[in-house]
């Protein structure tokens, strides 16, 4: 269950008086009413704000997001005052045109569930601030969101899957492998020992300068790797995935960034150009970066899918592995997850890519979980505080001891590795194919 009165404070909730002018603003058709739960789901963890309307069956009644991608293209990465503001500027619309598109009345909704842990502080302020104004007004129950934990169950608004299942979340600010048992019952397989994949992309991109691309001057850095990676030759450049000795199901992706740094370094003085500048390699190097990436989180995933099918925690068929989080829309990531799953005879489910970053709607889904299941609804927010950093506890996420791990796997698993990712290390998968 959720503990949050650890934390750095609260943010200046609005007055009442604008909270009350604000709901009487609403206006609605008659004969609206759900006769199902809903939940309203308010997303400020990081540069989106987002609200959605989603009932218990799993419909999104109405959604609405503003993005300060463009934004914070142009400061060069995310400055938490700026996503702040931004967040004051929009949420209220956002929360109405989300609403309004319902038309369900304020007074009928069952909850209101916002995202408190982790993201931004500044950010996350902003939102639970509006929230707890909301609910007080309304006189409706509260529902503290775990962003990750919203990402990790979305796949069940979108398909019929059963607990339980393997989780793997990767976003630009979160990196895990978590066996999911239960609405709010994690046990935590694995995690980024430094930064996250997204984050590493995105600094790859700003060390491209792939802003200045034609191509990709409108795209966040991720989505810009991976355009430019359909055009480059991986091979160009040979870069060894990290902790491949490793015997645990962690990540670490800092010691992957510095080499690219350095690559960058190289060609930049080759090519007699400025930091800054972009390179006519640039293609092949996003190649390269992507593809480490790939292998990387192929080769943890297939470890903990391994561990998880000796051990019986999960079914003996028909298991299987959840890929979510922004860096999940990644295609050609998706497929080095997907040769995972067939040399394990396990389905691999991503929802949709807009539900693969962060949105409203997952929040939403998460509070109608939490509903149903009768955990984490708050009918009294005093104390509730929001929760910048990632804390395993908080989610009841339980680390699995799993150093002692017998031979026979460690020598299955590595006699497995080499029959499924041979090709596609060795470069039988092209770029354009993958």
């Amino acid at each position: 269950m959720l503990i949050l009165n650890r934390t750095a404070g609260v943010f200046p909730k609005p007055s009442r008086r604008k909270i009350y002018e604000y709901l009487r603003s609403f206006h609605f058709h008659p004969g609206k009413v759900s006769p199902h739960k809903v939940v309203l789901g308010i997303e400020t963890s990081c540069d989106d704000t987002a609200a959605a309307v989603v009932d218990e069956t799993g419909h999104v009644l109405g959604e609405a997001i503003h993005s300060q991608t463009e934004v914070h293209l142009k400061t060069g990465g995310i400055i938490p005052p700026v996503a702040q503001q931004l967040h004051r500027e929009n949420i209220q619309r956002i929360v109405q045109e989300a609403l309004s598109a319902s038309q369900v009345p304020p007074s009928e909704l069952s909850a209101v569930a916002t995202t408190t842990m982790p993201g931004l502080a500044l950010s996350l302020g902003v939102g639970l601030a509006f929230s707890l104004q909301l609910v007080d007004q309304l006189k409706k129950p509260f529902i503290p969101i775990h962003h990750m934990e919203a990402h990790a169950l979305t796949i069940r608004l979108t398909n019929k899957v059963d607990f339980p299942f393997l989780v793997l979340l990767i976003s630009g600010g979160h990196c895990l492998l978590a066996l999911v048992r239960g609405v709010s019952d994690f046990l935590l397989l694995g995690k980024s020992l430094d930064i996250a994949p997204g984050d590493m992309l995105d600094k790859v991109a700003r060390r491209l300068s792939l802003v200045k691309h034609p191509e990709c001057a409108a795209m966040s850095g991720g989505q810009a790797v991976e355009h430019l990676a359909k055009q480059g030759n991986r091979l160009q450049f040979d870069l060894t995935p990290p902790m491949h000795r490793a015997k645990n199901c962690d990540f670490s992706f800092t010691g992957l960034q510095h080499a690219i740094d350095k690559i960058v370094t190289r060609k930049e003085k080759e090519e007699g150009l400025e930091p800054g500048q972009v390179l006519s390699s640039a293609p092949d190097i996003a190649a390269a970066a992507q593809h480490a990436t790939a292998c990387h989180l192929a080769k943890r995933t297939h470890r903990a899918l391994l561990f998880c099918q000796q051990r019986g925690l999960l079914p003996p068929s028909n298991a299987t592995l959840v890929v979510s989080g922004g860096v999940a829309s990644n295609f050609y990531i998706r497929k080095a997850l997907e040769l995972v799953t067939d040399a394990t005879q396990c389905a691999l489910l991503c929802p949709p890519p807009r539900l693969c970053t962060d949105n409203g709607v997952m929040i939403a889904w998460n509070g109608i979980e939490r509903l149903r299941a009768g955990v984490g609804v708050l009918y009294d927010t005093e104390g509730v505080r929001y929760e910048p950093r990632w804390v395993a506890p908080l989610l009841s996420l339980r680390r699995s001891h799993h150093k002692s791990q017998t031979g026979s796997l460690l020598l299955y698993m590595r006699f497995s590795l080499i029959f499924w990712l041979h090709s596609f290390l060795s470069g039988t998968y092209q770029v354009d194919t993958l």
